[in-house]
């Protein structure tokens, strides 16, 4: 019985585990808009408050990537007299990471013998701080006046790391967010 309950246990640990890694997508559409009208997108900048892109490289990044995934989507990117308004937000914010671990009888995890196969033990922690980028990205109908699509992402972040990596890391963060563009209504 111990040993079902253990890999019970494990599946549940592993999720938890990389879900806290793992990217968080969100997106929203106004319901009334014709997305099939649109074919030309321009960058703008996003009015009121919002977050500061940590280097001019890094913005030319997350530019070049929204890019890619509209012109799959057949928007061709203009200068100017532009059908849609395309703005970002990034916002890089520190959370406390921590790391906990169990010891008992039982090994690392205390199970093995004690009530319901876990024994009192001892319990030690360490914590740190991780770097977590939010990229929230607005579609504006000039003509219309008013937000049509936005779409926002969550991820941990290391901006010390290879940029190469960074870079693959933003396409399928895009990719992911832009999965859904255009909306198909009553989805």
């Amino acid at each position: 019985m111990r040993s079902i309950a253990r890999l019970s246990f494990l599946p549940v640990l592993i999720v938890c585990m990389t879900s806290l890694y793992a990217q968080d997508v969100h997106y929203n559409y106004h319901r009334s808009a014709n997305f099939g009208a649109y074919k030309t997108y321009q960058w703008a900048d996003l009015p009121g408050p919002g977050g500061t892109v940590p280097d001019q490289l890094i913005g030319q990044s997350i530019k070049r990537a929204v890019d890619e995934q509209l012109a799959q989507k057949g928007l061709t990117r203009v200068e100017k007299g532009a059908d849609l308004h395309v703005g970002y937000h990034a916002i890089v914010r520190e959370e406390k990471d921590i790391n906990l671990s169990v010891f008992g009888d039982g090994g690392p995890w205390g199970w093995g013998g004690g009530w319901g196969g876990f024994n009192s033990g001892t319990v030690t922690g360490q914590t740190s701080t991780i770097p977590v980028g939010t990229l929230l990205i607005d579609l504006y109908d000039p003509a219309r006046k008013q937000l049509v699509w936005r779409g926002d992402g969550s991820k941990t972040i290391d901006l010390k790391k290879d940029p190469d990596k960074n870079y693959r890391a933003l396409q399928r963060s895009m990719a992911k967010l832009f999965k859904n563009y255009p909306p198909q209504a009553g989805k």
